[in-house]
């Protein structure tokens, strides 16, 4: 009994110890992986729903998701494709979505049930494996439908397809990696309590799982019941086989933090922030593709306005070289502080023009390699105000582009509304580019603050 009250001191304490380090330095990482696995899905997603190989989900923006639930995998015939995958693909991203906007980071909430379901989340889709001999339904379409959209791309679309399947098999790697950390203190933590409740038991019904279960439902009403872990304490509390068992568990407890190598480097951080300019350079063909359509809509709208009085002062202005009067269009936003509804007036042909002085700026951005000669060449706080700066009008871009999307296909007539070309998927790439290009500055700001405190606690970081 001593060596077990021993035991369980030292547990106490290298949970504790576990326990703070999964909040300082693991969860951390966890969510920003998590949070770029949704934005290199969501790259593909859009690229599926622009290349008509999945519908948009009317239902989609409605969902209600109150607790994380991995989609149906269950198989689907060819007639029912489309259907189930236009779902499925849609409830995976609004799933992806609540887990990094919604779900807390904390090793309380993360129990072994939520462990669980961001496990089925992101094995959801095999993307480490992603082929289409498979026995998984989804990882089988979207394999088959990833080739599809690469028969006849551009350079532009390959190298985002190439980027989002890379970036989703490593995320899945360290994602798995991270929830591993997290379920082996969870286990432990979970047998802490299953040890502290035999406490009160006679040493046979410790012994014996089902009499731990009867105690355990009886006092955790709620709480699932893992007997596998049960019989784990049990042999640990064996006299022939436990203390090396208990060692076991320590020592997988124990904080193993990564050794400086100790040859010296140069720190340069600048590849977080060139990632995140080059990223930003692949949505050019989506602005691009973008231009004519705002064009054609609003072509519609204005034949739908053009009386007899509008012709005629047009032809006057005409006569008279006058310039004509500003298309302007009050268009509706949400302020993304605030949260509230904000009206705007967009001077649509100057609107358009600005559209295409980016498509300029960012073209020289999308071919990487050129790119990046020049950029390596930038000091960091130039980069840094480059990047920073280009989110801002991306940012600002895209804001105003949804508001005109909602604005053209609320205006028009109803029976001209299915002539309107809508531009969510372009849309959502541009968002998902922005996503990663605030991800890497914050990587960046990340490392820089690391280095700094190492400086002021007298470490050599180039060390």
């Amino acid at each position: 009994m001593a060596d077990n009250d021993s035991y369980k001191a030292t547990l106490v304490e290298a949970l504790k110890a576990r326990a703070d380090w999964l909040e300082r330095s693991q969860l951390p990482k966890l969510k920003d992986e998590l949070r770029g696995f949704h934005a290199g899905f969501g790259s593909l997603y859009n690229l599926y729903l622009k290349k008509g190989l999945i519908h948009e989900d009317p239902y989609k923006a409605e969902a209600k998701i109150a607790e994380l639930e991995v989609p149906s995998i269950t198989s689907f015939t060819e007639m029912e494709k489309l259907d189930q995958l236009t779902k499925r693909l849609a409830n995976f991203d609004n799933q992806l979505d609540f887990l990094v906007n919604f779900y807390q980071f904390s090793v309380e909430f993360l129990n072994m049930d939520r462990i669980k379901r961001i496990l089925g989340l992101v094995k959801y889709i095999d993307w480490i494996h992603l082929s289409s001999d498979t026995s998984n339904p989804v990882s089988q379409a979207v394999a088959d439908m990833t080739n599809q959209v690469k028969l006849g791309s551009d350079p532009i679309t390959l190298s985002v397809i190439s980027e989002s399947l890379s970036h989703l098999a490593k995320s899945s790697t360290l994602i798995l990696g991270h929830l591993k950390s997290l379920t082996e203190y969870q286990r432990e933590s979970y047998k802490l309590t299953l040890r502290e409740m035999a406490e009160n038991m006679s040493a046979s019904d410790a012994a014996n799982v089902q009499q731990i279960r009867k105690k355990f439902v009886a006092a955790k009403t709620g709480m699932p019941f893992y007997p596998d872990l049960a019989d784990e304490v049990i042999r640990e509390n064996d006299p022939n086989e436990g203390e090396e068992l208990r060692a076991a568990v320590l020592k997988r407890l124990q904080i193993v933090e990564e050794k400086r190598k100790t040859v010296k480097r140069q720190v340069s951080y600048k590849s977080f922030l060139i990632d995140g300019i080059t990223g930003l350079g692949g949505t050019v063909q989506s602005f691009s593709e973008i231009i004519p359509k705002l064009d054609e809509n609003s072509i519609i709208l204005e034949n739908e306005k053009s009386g007899f009085l509008t012709k005629l002062k047009k032809l006057i202005q005409q006569m008279l070289n006058r310039e004509p009067d500003p298309l302007v269009y009050e268009v509706e936003s949400i302020d993304p502080v605030k949260g509230i509804p904000v009206k705007e007036k967009v001077d649509f042909n100057y609107f358009v023009s600005d559209l295409e002085r980016k498509v300029r700026t960012l073209t020289p951005l999308a071919s990487k390699g050129t790119a990046s000669a020049k950029l390596e060449a930038m000091q960091e706080e130039q980069l840094v105000g480059f990047l920073e700066r280009s989110i801002r009008e991306i940012q600002n871009l895209h804001k105003t582009l949804n508001a005109l999307d909602d604005f053209f296909k609320a205006e028009v007539a109803k029976e001209n509304r299915d002539k309107i070309k809508g531009i969510k998927p372009e849309l959502g790439v541009i968002k998902n580019a922005i996503v990663r290009a605030n991800s890497r500055r914050h990587e960046y700001s990340a490392q820089k603050e690391e280095e700094e405190q190492l400086r002021r606690l007298g470490v050599n970081p180039e060390v």
